[in-house]
């Protein structure tokens, strides 16, 4: 009664269930065992290869070993040659072009490796000039108040400078006179 109901609402039982999480999943053979390869050592592996590539030192030796390779197979008598040069040096092309395509994807990887790094490094400067910034406009908005404030407050210098105007424009009107000396010190002296 039930399988006429799901084929009713459904049209049949689901050949694959999905996956439930309150229950173990089944082991799955497999024809080939994977390797278990820790990708950052990996990684770091490929850049250090791909970084030695594209040294002087490599391009020396790549260069010395094929023209070893060239000097050997053209020079020595054919019954030496395991790549002999009325073949176009067959051998030759395929360990470069095998060189190549493994060459190319380590290269890959690096540069892939190197943007994550720069990324992360952009990112982490963004946020620290963000911060930056943010600090700059709290202390420029803080010296702004500051100035707004002591525009308000008379300083010390301001006060002298504004005393001794009103002193020199009291002196210029004649209402301070500066006292004439007397002989008061001549009666002062005698009647010791």
């Amino acid at each position: 009664m039930a399988d006429r109901d799901t084929e009713r609402r459904g049209g049949g039982r689901r050949r694959h269930e999905t996956a439930r999480l309150d229950q173990p999943r089944e082991a799955v053979r497999r024809w080939l065992p994977r390797p278990t390869v820790d990708k950052e050592t990996f990684g770091v592996l490929s850049e250090a290869f791909a970084r030695w590539m594209g040294t002087a030192q490599f391009l020396v030796l790549m260069t010395v070993f094929v023209g070893l390779w060239l000097a050997w197979n053209t020079f020595l008598p054919p019954s030496a040659q395991f790549d002999p040069r009325a073949q176009n040096y067959t051998l030759l092309t395929l360990i470069l072009s095998l060189q190549a395509s493994y060459a190319a994807p380590l290269i890959l990887l690096a540069q892939n490796r190197q943007d994550n790094r720069d990324r992360v490094a952009i990112e982490s400067d963004r946020a620290r000039d963000e911060r930056n910034l943010a600090d700059t406009e709290f202390l420029t908005r803080e010296v702004a108040s500051l100035r707004l404030a002591t525009r308000d407050n008379a300083t010390r210098d301001f006060v002298r400078s504004e005393l001794r105007s009103l002193l020199e424009e009291m002196e210029e009107r004649g209402y301070l006179r500066t006292p004439e000396p007397t002989d008061d010190t001549d009666d002062e002296a005698s009647s010791a």
